[in-house]
C-alpha cells in the first residue's frame, strides 16, 4: 500500500539514461507516490554529458510518469535525502558485484541517516545487460542502440560522439 507522504530517490550519474533506468523508473513509480530521480554530479567521474544534459535527457524520457521528477545534486546521498523528505533509496541490481557495492552504499546511508532505507530492484529479463557504459562503447563503435536509449538520447549521444 503507497503511503502519501513515502518519497523515494532513485539516485545515479545517466550518462546517459537508458531503457533500462527508464524500466527501473517505471517499475519504482508504481511503488511510490513520489520518485526523485537524483541526477550525481560527481567530481571523480568523467561524464560524457553535464549535470545539466543529464537532468535534461532524463525529464524528458520520464515526461509520462506524473510522480516522478529528476533532479541534479551534487553532496552526500543522505543529506539529499533529508532535503527532500525522502526516506527510501531505490538501486537497480544486476548482478553480485553490483550488490555487494550496493550494499555498502546502502549501509553507509543508513549509517548517515537511520531511517533511510534501499531497496533493490532487479531489472527486467530484456533490461539486465544495459548499462550507460555499454550503450556509449556500442555507439561509439557504430552499433546500433535503438533499443537501449529513447530516441532523443539516442539523437543527443551520436551527436556527441561525432
Amino acid at each position: 500500500m503507497k503511503s502519501k507522504s513515502l518519497t523515494a530517490i532513485f539516485p545515479g550519474t545517466f550518462d546517459p539514461i537508458t531503457n533500462g533506468h527508464i524500466d527501473l523508473v517505471t517499475r519504482a513509480s508504481l511503488l511510490f507516490p513520489r520518485l526523485i530521480i537524483a541526477i550525481a554530479e560527481n567530481p571523480n567521474k568523467k561524464t560524457l554529458f553535464t549535470l545539466e544534459e543529464r537532468v535534461n535527457l532524463a525529464s524528458t524520457a520520464v515526461e509520462h510518469l506524473l510522480n516522478v521528477e529528476v533532479i541534479g545534486f551534487d553532496n552526500l546521498m543522505a543529506n539529499f535525502a533529508q532535503t527532500h523528505n525522502a526516506t527510501v533509496i531505490v538501486r537497480g541490481v544486476r548482478t553480485t558485484h553490483d550488490f555487494e557495492y550496493e550494499r555498502q552504499l546502502a549501509e553507509m546511508n543508513c549509517a548517515l541517516k537511520s531511517d533511510l532505507d534501499t531497496i533493490f530492484l532487479m531489472p527486467s529479463i530484456a533490461m539486465g545487460f544495459i548499462s550507460s557504459t555499454i550503450v556509449k562503447d556500442v555507439a561509439y563503435h557504430g552499433g546500433d542502440i535503438t533499443n537501449l536509449v529513447p530516441l532523443h538520447v539516442k539523437t543527443a549521444l551520436l551527436k556527441r560522439l561525432t
